[in-house]
């Protein structure tokens, strides 16, 4: 039997809180006929916010025996590979896969790649676009993550001006974030997709909404967080093809062997704002914002479009 070890940085999943990507592996690997209990195993271990944790966290994962290490991010990646140079890691990222692998060419890593270089630009010509007299724009990080696609430059770039803020993981002071916003007058509000922002998303909604703030999240967890715009790959997605990279190396390929795989296909979700004011957004004209011929699913609370080069020729 297969062990597997899946390391997350948030909170252990709850039935009355799941873990989508998880689920979405899971999925995959079930689609590959793997059954758990009777093919594979999966252990888990959860840093609830503190990053620092994921070392240590990974660490005993190694300690179990486990086969091949799995997790979403650049700092799981980061953390399973000060772990082991032996046990094979397979990874989703959003950033750029070359720097991971060029800590360590050749090595034990591989995974797919959500990383698109002009997502920054887009998701801030999307607020552009749907945010009349847009100019001061909050983008939102967290504090042990570096932004790595430079979204405060490309808004000014675009003639905007940024107001970089960031949280903590582990129980950060999100009223406080909100003051700052507020005191600088802030038009609207972009988060990144990375383990605080994502992690603490409905509450950041929560009081977005509260502001009146029209709110562009990542793709991942929009649908269940709120704010006017979800944009970016469906990194759910990439976790469910992770079952692909697991089912090669069982059967005896090598991490160094399977080059990252890029997948770029971007989705636009839009929710109408109700009473909202100006910056109430019609969903019809996000679907004419895509590219003809691309169908728009969704609810009557939010639809989703396939927005592969959505609004390229806007971006100058």
């Amino acid at each position: 039997m297969t062990r597997l070890g899946f390391l997350g940085t948030g909170p252990a999943p709850t039935p009355a809180m799941s873990y989508a990507p998880l689920q979405a592996f899971r999925q995959g690997l079930h689609e590959f006929d793997y059954l758990e209990g009777r093919d594979v195993v999966i252990e888990t271990r959860w840093a609830e916010g503190r990053l620092d944790q994921l070392s240590a966290l990974a660490a005993e994962l190694v300690g179990l025996r486990v086969d091949i290490l799995v997790g979403v991010g650049a700092v799981v990646a980061r953390a399973a590979k000060s772990a082991t140079t032996t046990i094979p890691i397979v990874i989703a990222v959003v950033i750029d896969p070359v720097n991971l692998v060029a800590e360590r060419p050749g090595g034990n890593l591989t995974g797919l790649t959500t990383f698109d270089p002009q997502e920054a630009r887009k998701k801030l010509a999307l607020l552009q676009e749907v945010v009349p007299g847009l100019a001061r724009v909050v983008i939102l990080g967290d504090q042990a993550v570096r932004d790595t696609q430079g979204h405060a430059e490309q808004a000014r770039a675009l003639g905007l001006q940024p107001q970089s803020l960031t949280i903590a993981g582990a129980s950060p002071d999100l009223e406080a974030v909100f003051q700052a916003i507020r005191r600088e007058h802030a038009d609207a509000l972009l988060v990144l997709e990375l383990p605080a922002t994502v992690m603490h998303r409905k509450r950041i909604a929560e009081l977005a909404a509260q502001q009146r703030l029209p709110t562009l999240f990542p793709l991942w967890g929009s649908s269940d967080a709120g704010g006017l715009l979800g944009y970016g790959t469906n990194v759910i997605e990439a976790m469910r093809r992770l079952a692909a990279y697991v089912d090669r190396i069982v059967k005896g390929a090598r991490p160094a062997d399977l080059p990252f795989e890029v997948v770029v296909r971007p989705e636009l979700i839009v929710k109408p704002q109700d009473g909202a004011g100006d910056w109430r957004h019609d969903p019809a004209r996000g679907a004419q914002a895509g590219r003809p011929g691309h169908a728009m699913r969704g609810s009557a609370t939010s639809s989703t479009i396939d927005a592969t080069e959505l609004s390229n020729h806007r971006l100058r």
